[in-house]
């Protein structure tokens, strides 16, 4: 069965195509920039790139090139779209009501639109992507993987803030968690890396990226996770500002700042942009780091201790832990962060191993030593395979 994994974004879309049951890529691409006159396709296929300025005014105008360029006769890898049996859909925010991925119908649908207020930067899209190859393949089955699935399993002394309780009942305002199909894909992977079922290892997996989140991982269920309510809240990030002090926006609040200014603040220019001045880029305040410049420094250590933090808090929740994951952009190539990050660890059992840590690789591999008591992993994370592994067993599920 060929299945396409899709995510979509409020400018782009992100495609995959698997053969399965064998998780054989045939083709990955993005459409970007839709509805702007330069939107442009990048396509991926049999070892070759293909780039392309396109028309894309919408997304449906983006599915109908995606499918286009997927069964063009040069660049093509299926010869017709009824080839494709099956969507698989990256949804962000699935709320309290989807613990697994679903099949697509009008209900869904209308749980999706009901929790946009919750992820307004994602589910918007994410539908609009839903709905776009449902118009371009009508017969495919669709099926939506959501992030937040992962951490239904979270339970009520840590999704539940310290606030009224009847605000959760009213609004539903709870930890609901992000980047769930990482942390269960590479969760999974490093369980078989150490040759255990998943139920048998305590895990940290930690997912850094331009976006970043902590999960502690118990006998296979996630138990806690440092993103909240939005994505916000926990680690030091790109340019968000992750866990701070409440009433900080009260007092910006009464000093003049908008409630649109400060939004605009804790997510779009605070985090290691709004410490260093310079850059949300960890590759470029490495570079300024070796040059000298103390407010990168300031902001790369804020990073790291964050990170270190929530490590620590984490191995308590867990009382038992056997791994640490490194994944993402940042956690999978940056050797310095995880050498900071797990140095003056050997009080919970972590002890790296230098030359392991510093290999270049990006396969996944241990980096802590043979007699480290508890494994440090650096794990690619994939999770458009994840999506069409649930997409595929969706659709075998009555066969």
């Amino acid at each position: 069965m060929k299945i396409l994994v899709i995510n979509a974004g409020s400018s782009s879309i992100k495609y995959q195509l698997f053969q399965m049951p064998g998780f054989t890529i045939l083709a990955k691409g993005m459409v970007e920039r839709i509805g702007e006159a330069d939107a442009n396709l990048v396509h991926n296929y049999n070892g070759n790139k293909h780039v392309a300025q396109i028309e894309a005014p919408d997304h449906d105008a983006g599915m109908d090139v995606i499918l286009a360029t997927l069964t063009d006769a040069e660049i093509g890898v299926v010869g017709d779209i009824s080839e494709i049996g099956a969507v698989g859909h990256r949804v962000v925010h699935g709320g309290e009501e989807f613990t697994g991925s679903v099949f697509v119908d009008e209900h869904v649908l209308d749980s999706l639109e009901k929790f946009a207020d919750l992820a307004p930067l994602h589910n918007p899209p994410n539908l609009t992507g839903i709905r776009a190859a449902q118009h371009s393949l009508p017969d495919a089955i669709q099926a939506a993987c959501f992030d937040t699935a992962f951490h239904t399993t979270i339970p009520e002394t840590a999704y539940l803030y310290g606030l009224p309780y009847d605000i959760y009942e009213k609004y539903r305002v709870r930890r609901y968690g992000f980047h769930g199909t990482s942390h269960r894909y590479v969760a999974r992977r490093c369980a078989k890396l150490m040759g255990v079922d998943k139920t048998q290892a305590n895990i940290i997996t930690c997912h850094l990226g331009n976006g970043g989140s902590i999960t502690a991982v118990k006998e296979g269920n996630s138990v806690d996770t440092s993103m909240g309510l939005t994505p916000l809240e926990g680690l030091v990030m790109g340019t968000r500002c992750g866990d701070i002090d409440p009433a900080i926006l009260f007092y910006l609040a009464d000093k003049g700042y908008s409630m649109d200014q400060l939004n605009d603040m804790c997510n779009k220019q605070s985090g290691l942009l709004g410490i260093s001045g310079i850059s949300n880029d960890m590759r470029n305040l490495a570079e300024l780091v070796e040059q000298g410049n103390e407010r990168a420094k300031l902001a790369v250590d804020i990073f790291c201790y964050r990170i270190k933090k929530y490590i620590g808090t984490y191995t308590a929740v867990l009382g038992r832990l056997d791994a640490v994951v490194f994944t993402g952009g940042i956690g999978e190539n940056n050797p310095n962060l995880r050498a900071a990050v797990c140095g003056e660890q050997t009080q919970i059992g972590i002890e790296i191993d230098t030359e392991r840590n510093e290999a270049k690789s990006s396969d996944e591999r241990l980096i802590s030593t043979d007699t480290s008591r508890v494994k440090v992993y650096v794990i690619p994370t994939d999770e458009e395979a994840a999506i069409a592994g649930d997409t595929y067993e969706l659709a075998n599920a009555d066969s």
